[in-house]
Order: C-alpha cells, then sequence, then structure tokens
C-alpha cells in the first residue's frame, strides 16, 4: 500500500496547551481525522481504521473516548430501508 505524506503547521502553543510532544500529536490528530470522516460517513469503519494506524475493532472501541456510535451507518442504513 502506498502512503502519502501530508504536513501541517501547528504553532508550538498549541503543542504546549496539549501537553504533547509532535509524534503524540500527530497521531491524535490523525486519529481525530479518521473518526470525524467515519463519523460523517465518508469512510467506511475500516478505511477510517486504515487512516488511524489501527485495526478496525480497535477503532470501533476507540470511537466511546469520542461519543461516536459505532455501526450508525450501518444502523441510518437500517431504518432507511424500513420507511
Amino acid at each position: 500500500m502506498a502512503l502519502q505524506q501530508i504536513t501541517i503547521d501547528v504553532p508550538e502553543k498549541i503543542l504546549l496547551a496539549e501537553k504533547m510532544n509532535t509524534a503524540d500529536f500527530a497521531k491524535e490528530v490523525q486519529t481525530l481525522a479518521a473518526v470525524k470522516l467515519y463519523e460523517l460517513g465518508r469512510l467506511t469503519s475500516g478505511r477510517a481504521a486504515e487512516l488511524a494506524g489501527m485495526s478496525r475493532v480497535e477503532f470501533l472501541l476507540t470511537l466511546q473516548r469520542y461519543k461516536v456510535f459505532p455501526l450508525s451507518a450501518e444502523l441510518e442504513d437500517l431504518e432507511a430501508s424500513n420507511v
């Protein structure tokens, strides 16, 4: 699998406020992006897990930390088909 690298500028104040080093902050941003894209329905749980750098099961368990209901897209599909 080919990877692309994305660079973002982060003010040092942010890292200090978050009490994180660069590597930890980068991992957090990567996970947050995966969670949000999943929540918006733009990525499947499998693809979001891949973006977050974890297994699908680990990703689904991580969603609780961000108060995102796992499998919400699947639930919405089921509700829509029952209308």
